[in-house]
């Protein structure tokens, strides 16, 4: 269904995928971006099981902005194994304004899909979306 703020559509691959990662834990993450010819939210890579957190990183574009998400696997200060998924809006300053405002206007909706989403974390540059920041937002949350 097309978001009404940005005429933005989410193909139905990418609930698909996220059920899997959530409940079948079948990826460590997935990278979707928003295709400019059909104007949809789809799935542009998958990372395996055994993928880290780097690999995420290392998969977004330095120019162009993407959401992703993260299944993330911690340890507390209790010692307990937990797991928790996290929504990363990646719009780095080098990409253009339309880009942008395109991904800007989109994400609420979008986020919203993809139901057992835990944390949300918006990032302009790969400082604000290092690991210790990501397993200090899990922890305390």
């Amino acid at each position: 269904m097309a978001n009404a703020a940005s005429g933005i559509a989410v193909n139905d691959n990418c609930n698909h995928k996220f059920l899997e990662l959530k409940a079948k834990r079948n990826y460590r993450y997935i990278v979707f971006k928003i295709e400019d010819a059909t104007q949809q939210v789809v799935v542009e890579k998958l990372g395996e099981p055994n993928h880290k957190y780097e690999d995420l990183i290392a998969s977004l574009p330095a120019n162009e902005c993407r959401y992703a998400v993260f299944d993330l696997d911690f340890t507390t200060e209790e010692n307990c194994q937990k797991s928790k998924i996290i929504f990363i809006a990646w719009s780095p300053d080098s990409s253009r304004v339309r880009n942008k405002m395109v991904y800007a206007s989109s994400k609420d909706r979008f986020r919203k899909e993809l139901d057992g989403v835990q944390i949300e974390l918006q990032a302009t540059d790969l400082s604000e979306m290092s690991y210790d920041i990501v397993k200090e937002r899990a922890t305390s949350h």
